[in-house]
């Protein structure tokens, strides 16, 4: 290459051609993009000018393995089909966006072995923090989680025992408050529709959450007002006609997820059935068509996209040395409309 000629195009141009094009020293374009707090603005947006017009494309796999620890936190949901996750994602997103870092997403389709996968390929990149919605993990996961030394917050309930962090709420006490609002609104016989328990955590949680109340109520047990489904709104269907046709003094039905609650709706007005005159409907999440149904579903409202952002903001902290492990309880709130 000739002498005075500047490369271009991205991979081929290398640190000293961006700092050749500005008239800076090589030490001054390494601050511009890792320490841009140490420079003038006018200095860092002639750095960045020259990054832009010749294309280069700093090394961060080099940075990370000189560092040991990149600007990137790992974030692994359960399913990125479920709009549940959205608000909390954008919640992390913004935080870390803010502060200069950024957010790799993995979906570990409901598997906590898939998870195990995830969390030793983040581990791999050098991840600086990780962000788990589960709270269950493989004892392989954990051995690894430890042995990294990275800041974790678990962000989909409030465990006893959390790994480092927690942001989230309680499951239980959710599901408790919505079973006896009910009661309050006069409902005797109060059905219970979940996922399935023995695989899913949250659905166990709010399980036990719908029993405690019952039992504050001096209410039985009753396995025919229980039911344990697979996802979707055909699922929510099938369980309230079949819960109606095992218990028809069925009152009402707490459908521990709000798909299982709209499919549940959807098929009642199929059959002329009267919500909430013959049956009462309540949700557990409340996505944005609860709001917009006939009638509107009365639901658990949940604190996501301030989970996204709390749970980001705890990791910052660590990562900085500025903060300790923390423990928040973010709550809920029972939303009553005129499905109950």
């Amino acid at each position: 290459m000739a002498e005075g000629r500047v490369r271009s195009g991205g991979q081929g141009a290398r640190m000293r051609d961006v700092a050749k094009a500005a008239g800076v020293s090589l030490m001054t374009v390494s601050r511009a993009l890792r320490e841009p707090q140490r420079l003038s603005e006018e200095t860092r947006k002639t750095v960045l000018d020259a990054v832009k017009k010749i294309g280069y494309v700093p090394n961060s796999i080099a940075a990370n393995l000189a560092s040991n620890r990149s600007s990137v936190v790992g974030q692994i949901v359960p399913s990125i089909q479920n709009s549940l996750y959205a608000e909390t994602l954008k919640g992390s997103a913004d935080v870390l966006r803010t502060a200069g870092m950024h957010l790799m997403l993995a979906d570990s389709g409901y598997s906590m072995q898939e998870e195990e996968a995830l969390i030793g390929a983040f581990l791999a990149q050098r991840v600086c923090g990780l962000i788990l919605h589960n709270t269950d993990h493989t004892p392989r996961a954990l051995e690894m989680i430890e042995r990294a030394g990275v800041p974790v917050i678990e962000t989909g309930d409030i465990p006893r025992s959390p790994i480092d962090m927690v942001a989230s709420y309680s499951n239980a006490e959710a599901a408790k408050a919505m079973t006896l609002h009910l009661a309050a609104r006069g409902y005797k016989r109060i059905g219970f529709v979940s996922l399935d328990t023995k695989i899913n955590r949250r659905a166990r949680e709010r399980l036990r959450g719908h029993l405690a109340a019952l039992k504050s109520l001096g209410l039985p047990k009753d396995a025919s007002l229980l039911s344990e489904v697979g996802p979707g709104l055909t699922s929510g269907a099938h369980a309230m006609v079949d819960m109606m046709s095992r218990a028809p003094d069925v009152d009402a039905i707490f459908f521990a997820g709000d798909v299982l609650a709209i499919g549940a709706l959807f098929e009642a007005q199929r059959r002329g059935w009267k919500v909430p005159g013959r049956i009462a409907i309540a949700g557990f999440d409340d996505l944005d068509i609860l709001q917009h149904t006939v009638p509107r579903l009365t639901c658990l409202r949940l604190p996501r996209l301030e989970i996204g952002r709390r749970s980001a903001e705890a990791l910052l902290d660590r990562v900085r040395g500025t903060g300790d492990a923390v423990r928040l309880d973010l709550g809920f709130e029972v939303i009553q409309r005129e499905s109950t």
